[in-house]
């Protein structure tokens, strides 16, 4: 297999290079799958609360957006819900990581920022961190193992 970056670095291990070949385009399915688990879990949890309690727990600190917390919440539960399990997929991967990077920005920088870093604190730390992984996951695509490939369109 041609390596995907000719200019990493040698190996300390040159004999490991063949192991390091075969399992290389297998990396990217476990982010993408790990990822979307994650998010696949947080909507159906949305699913299970229901759209009226899922719109109260928003506790929306912004006035002017309280009154879209149940079309929020519909939104939310799609873009984790149905999103997650199409990038665990590879199918539309850029459109919803995409759509889950945006939705992590928001969650991250209108609701959480004002109360730190710590997600133990109801910080932003968990939704910095996933938004970053779903950009990188839309920048770069389903990768060699994905529905997107498989059928030879991606958005």
């Amino acid at each position: 297999m041609q390596n995907e970056f000719p200019n990493e670095p040698a190996r300390i291990f040159p004999g490991l290079q063949g192991f390091y070949d075969r399992v290389l385009p297998l990396s990217w399915t476990i982010v993408r799958i790990g990822v979307g688990w994650n998010l696949l879990i947080h909507g159906w949890g949305k699913v299970l609360r229901g759209m009226d309690a899922q719109a109260k727990t928003l506790d929306i600190s912004v006035p002017y957006l309280s009154q879209y917390n149940y079309g929020l919440s519909v939104l939310l539960t799609v873009v984790e819900g149905v999103g997650g399990l199409c990038i665990m997929l590879g199918l539309f991967t850029r459109f919803f990581a995409a759509a889950n990077a945006i939705e992590m920005g928001f969650l991250t920088f209108v609701l959480y920022w004002g109360t730190g870093f710590s997600w133990l604190q109801r910080g932003y730390e968990y939704t910095l961190l996933w938004g970053f992984m779903c950009l990188a996951i839309a920048l770069r695509g389903g990768g060699p193992f994905s529905l997107d490939r498989k059928i030879g369109r991606e958005l």
